[in-house]
């Protein structure tokens, strides 16, 4: 008898983080679904996925909290199981040309987008090698491998991203635990289209394929290295983005 597998999907109530969830759940693995302590939408969010025929487990934590992270992990592994793919989601914005951001706004970015790669996964990972199984899979961005003007906090974050999967790949790489990461474009999330419509497509032009990218398109490259599929893909970076790495 095989034991399914568990999933646990930071910053899991977002669009992205929906997709992903959902092309898990598809895999056969049971999705644990991080979110803020106190957001507002979970409740209605856990329903709309259930009335879809996905039952997640919400888990509160602020991935900027360290404390917060490691009691989170501590309850998963009590009341549903160890953690086996681990992705790593969560992110904010708070974008600002350099000479005009503040240090508020630079330091919040930095925590969720980069801190939290420590604090949820430090204790995960080695409780992966001691099975000799894992997967941890980590979103980056397109952003952080080009940069981008105005997001000088985001692109370091999403760069720091790129340096952390390469090197805990390298710690993890005997031990039948992947590390990889994912580099999406721009997604076509609730968030992206609520844009005013010609900065939209002034986006979607700088695109080579003339498109943004669809969540589930992302989800489904997470699925792929989460698999036995990819069991010999580490330290990688997927670029989905429609080509726009390469400009």
């Amino acid at each position: 008898m095989t034991t399914q597998r568990i999933a646990l999907v930071t910053g899991a109530m977002g669009g992205i983080g929906t997709a992903i969830c959902q092309e898990l759940a598809k895999e056969g693995y049971r999705v644990v679904a991080n979110c803020i302590p106190g957001f507002p939408q979970k409740e209605e969010w856990l329903a709309a996925q259930k009335a879809q025929g996905f039952d997640f487990v919400a888990a509160e934590a602020d991935v900027a909290d360290y404390d917060q992270c490691k009691a989170m992990v501590a309850k998963i592994e009590a009341e549903v199981g160890p953690v086996d793919v681990l992705v790593n989601n969560a992110g904010i914005t708070r974008d600002k040309f350099f000479h005009k951001m503040e240090k508020a706004q630079w330091d919040a970015v930095l925590r969720v987008n980069l801190d939290s790669m420590f604090n949820v996964t430090r204790d995960i990972a080695p409780k992966m090698a001691e099975r000799g199984w894992g997967r941890i899979i980590n979103i980056s961005s397109v952003n952080g491998v080009k940069g981008q003007a105005g997001q000088t906090n985001y692109a370091a974050a999403k760069a720091g991203i790129l340096g952390f999967t390469k090197a805990l790949a390298l710690e993890l790489a005997a031990k039948g635990v992947t590390v990889n990461a994912i580099a999406p474009g721009y997604v076509a999330t609730e968030m992206v289209m609520a844009i005013r419509e010609d900065i939209r497509q002034a986006i979607i032009d700088t695109v080579p394929m003339k498109r943004l990218a669809k969540p589930e398109e992302i989800a489904a490259c997470v699925a792929f290295l989460a698999s036995e599929k990819a069991a010999y893909i580490t330290g990688a970076t997927l670029n989905v983005n429609g080509g726009l790495h390469m400009y």
